[in-house]
């Protein structure tokens, strides 16, 4: 199966999605499909063998929208200094050499500026494939200037942002003059001689419909829009403003031709100012959602405003200042201090601390020598550093985590398939209902001026954007607001469903404890010393690759001791090493290989404390006789009790999973409050261990690695994937946690919590809306002899309605975690 994401023009209103979902459905092979109103963006799944991307974009043309070829945004145009040319025909050498390559679009060479301009397919072509092109020609190409050929997607947003306001002004601009004309006889104002009712009343027509010409230009797209998917039978929120507002300017065309006949009591019956008013406010509210929408996807600017946007290539002496996105594999990259680092790459040059807070979480600067691998991004701090590109483009770790950002953004929780359902039918009901009550009206009042007004509330009121944008918005900022704090959530499903977990199991090792085991007692016998002990025992154990024997060469390191030759060395599988130390013959390890060896241990106490404190006792004997015990723990992370006390305080139970024995498991939970302990469970028993709980009733989330833990972070009902911020893609995680750091578990969920209540605030509120909006629109209160609602107030909290909506999701922006 293929997934693909595609960018969508031409959407109003939740409808407009529902409508592209139903034709894409009905190609054959696609198996899911997915639109994001507030995003414009169409997540479909298909069979490659069925489907293609094709006929995907012709179900889209076929419901009326298009589809933004992608192919758009990789072509470039760049401006490339040449040194070494002459004369002419220099010039012409260097366009053939180019333009016969694969992907070149267009190619110029300007002998007078010494410079070629080439525009091409990045997706096709290399710009080093271009300069190698020129170096063969005999030339060679200078630093590049680029220049955007293409407007990027942040620009298209932004030049229709102008275009609505630009579009707004002009329609006030003739809106305000229209509604005072309309009005003053209303009011008792006067009006000069030439446009009076009374006396000129079809110059007073006609200056109307004169006004409403302008507006309706500026509102131009209403209309196209709203009437080819009526006629498609999609109809959508611009359907409604293009029926009502045009049944007013026609019934008000009508008036004028009555006017011209004589009739004039038809000069109070226009609506020429009702539609001039409602257009501009529609427009007005269309600004204000799109800068709304805009400032709900502001982490994904964030982020990819974090990317370096050149990198300094060194080849051989030169040093040249390249684009980002034309960096290689195997490019020798330059780093100076205080600069970013380009791309994800190893260290082959320099030494210097680089800021990986943006990642990781930590403020520490992290030293790089030769050999540390770096990511693109972080800050380098004081040195200068040369690094080799190991990682480029879309494989970047920051370009990884935007995708990640951008896939959860894209996609739909559960909660939205209410509203996508009913805004389906929404438009066609609306339309339903507002002739109706108009005939009603007409029938009981005999008045078809009041009915017309009945019809035109009703269909303005009922914007079905709202409904649309209520659940895409709060994910989109719940969701960014995550990344912003390290907290990668893949999935709007992923995203709902944290907030229901009942129970959260942590693997132990690297999740609850640091998963670095440390040495923390150093107990003597029969006449040593601490310090000799160690001593001899890190000089056996730094030839031993076991993560306890680590522990004990990095302790006797820390102390500064001067370690001896080994040798002689063994490693005895399961149960320690032997080793010939400064002469004398070493023991390591478990009760059993000194009962193998023959060795006798003294009944120690402190040997039942240890087991007791979830610490690891390596017994030592020197030349056959027990010389003491080094005691190794796994350090407990410093947030793990308080992040278990928070999960206690929401109501959550708290596992922990691992395979080490019964008694340390249980010593270990002891000291961080955990439930339930499930002790001595292998790698591959750990997602039926998950299923065991999930049959009991439990929601559970499971906390691990992401590499060792797949199978049980696939299983669980949400996978979380803690300290893998150098491996985003952690596939069997749904939420990614860059730092190492447990309270962020806590943190997910209580964003979770937020984003969700904020979804069911902004779905009530739509509802609501509607439910009451509609019903006062064809006039129930006026019934009882209430006040009826006028077409420019119902257009006015129309066009509110959906800002209110991304208001409220914008409030998750206020999110601080705990820590």
């Amino acid at each position: 199966m293929e997934k693909k994401t595609l960018s969508i023009t031409g959407m109003t209103c939740a409808s407009c999605a529902r409508a592209i979902e139903k034709s894409v459905s009905k190609v054959e092979g696609v198996s899911n499909v997915s639109v994001n109103f507030a995003l414009e963006k169409l997540i479909v799944e298909f069979d490659e063998s069925k489907a293609s991307i094709e006929k995907i974009k012709e179900a889209v043309e076929r419901a009326g929208y298009g589809v933004l070829d992608d192919r758009e945004e990789t072509i470039r145009e760049v401006s490339i200094p040449i040194s070494g040319m002459t004369c002419a025909s220099c010039a012409r050498a260097i366009e053939k050499s180019v333009s016969k390559l694969n992907g070149i679009k267009e190619v110029s060479v300007n002998l007078a500026s010494e410079k070629a301009r080439v525009v091409y397919d990045s997706s096709v072509v290399r710009l080093s494939e271009i300069k190698n092109a020129i170096i063969k020609a005999g030339y060679t190409p200078l630093e590049i200037e680029k220049t955007s050929y293409e407007d990027s997607h942040q620009e298209r947003k932004q030049k229709e942002i102008n275009s609505l306001f630009r579009r707004f002004v002009i329609a006030s601009i003739f809106a305000v003059p229209l509604l005072l004309i309309a009005m003053a006889h209303v009011v008792g104002a006067a009006l000069p001689e030439i446009i009076s009712p009374e006396k000129h009343p079809l110059n007073f027509a006609l200056v109307q419909a004169i006004l409403e010409i302008p507006i309706v230009i500026a509102g131009y797209k209403f209309y196209t829009v709203g009437f080819s998917r009526l006629f498609k039978f999609h109809p959508n929120m611009d359907s409604l403003i293009a029926v009502g507002t045009g049944a007013a300017i026609l019934y008000g065309l009508f008036a004028i031709y009555q006017i011209a006949m004589g009739n004039y009591q038809y000069v109070k019956e226009m609506y020429f100012e009702t539609a001039g008013v409602i257009i501009a406010l529609v427009l007005l509210g269309k600004y204000l959602e799109a800068v709304s929408k805009g400032k709900a996807s502001e982490a994904i600017k964030k982020l990819m405003g974090l990317a370096p946007k050149t990198a300094v290539v060194v080849q051989g002496d030169n040093e040249i200042v390249i684009p980002i996105e034309e960096v290689e594999v195997g490019d020798i990259l330059l780093v100076k201090p205080g600069e970013k680092i380009p791309v994800d790459g190893e260290v082959i040059e320099g030494r210097s601390f680089v800021d990986e807070s943006m990642l990781t979480g930590e403020s520490i600067p992290v030293e790089k020598t030769p050999g540390s691998k770096v990511i693109g991004a972080t800050i380098n701090k004081n040195g200068t550093l040369k690094i080799k590109a190991t990682k480029v483009g879309k494989d970047t770790v920051i370009a990884q985590i935007i995708k990640l950002v951008e896939d959860a953004q894209s996609s739909k929780a559960p909660i939205a398939r209410l509203a996508d359902v009913i805004s389906g039918y929404f438009v066609p009901v609306v339309i339903l209902i507002a002739v109706i009550s108009a005939l009603a009206w007409y029938f009981v009042d005999n008045s078809f001026i009041f009915a017309l007004r009945i019809f035109i509330t009703v269909l303005v009121i009922a914007c079905p954007c709202a409904l649309g944008l209520a659940t895409p918005t709060a994910i989109m900022v719940g969701t960014g607001k995550g990344a912003e704090h390290g907290i990668l959530i893949k999935s709007g499903d992923a995203l709902e469903t944290l907030h229901k977990i009942t129970m959260v199991v942590f693997d132990k090792t690297g999740t609850i404890t640091e998963g670095k085991p440390k040495v923390t007692d150093i107990i003597p016998a029969n006449g040593w010393e601490s310090e000799r002990l160690l001593q001899i025992v890190a000089s056996a154990e730094r030839l031993s690759e076991h993560p306890l024997g680590e522990a004990i060469a990095l302790a006797a390191k820390e102390k500064n001791l001067q370690l001896f030759e080994a040798s002689q060395f063994e490693a005895i599988s399961g149960h320690g090493i032997e080793a010939v130390v400064d002469g004398q013959k070493v023991l390591v390890g478990n009760k059993k290989l000194m009962k193998d060896k023959g060795i006798d241990i003294p009944m120690l106490l402190d040997v039942e404390k240890l087991t007791v404190e979830a610490k690891t006792p390596m017994f030592v004997a020197i030349d056959g006789k027990f010389a003491g015990i080094i005691a190794v723990s796994d350090v407990i992370k410093p947030n793990s009790r308080r992040a278990i006390e928070l999960l206690h305080s929401m109501g959550i139970e708290v596992a922990m999973i691992t395979g080490d024995n019964s008694k340390t498991a249980k010593a270990i939970a002891k000291q961080v409050g955990i439930d339930r302990v499930l002790a001595e469970v292998l790698p591959q028993d750990k997602a039926n261990e998950v299923k065991k709980l999930q049959r009991e009733g439990k929601k559970v989330a499971m906390v691990g690695d992401g590499i060792n833990d797949a199978p049980a972070l696939a299983q669980a009902d949400v996978g979380i994937a803690i300290g893998s911020g150098t491996d985003v893609a952690a596939e069997a995680a749904d939420v990614v946690l860059m730092k190492n750091d447990v309270l962020d578990v806590v943190n997910a969920i209580l964003l979770s919590k937020k984003t969700i209540q904020n979804i069911k605030q902004n779905l009530f509120w739509a509802f609501f809306y509607n439910t009451l909006g509609i019903p006062i629109a064809a006039g129930v209160l006026h019934i009882f002899g209430g006040p009826l609602l006028n077409p420019i107030i119902a257009a006015l909290a129309m066009a509110f309605s959906s800002v209110s909506v991304v208001s409220n999701a914008l409030r998750l922006k206020r999110f601080t975690p705990v820590n």
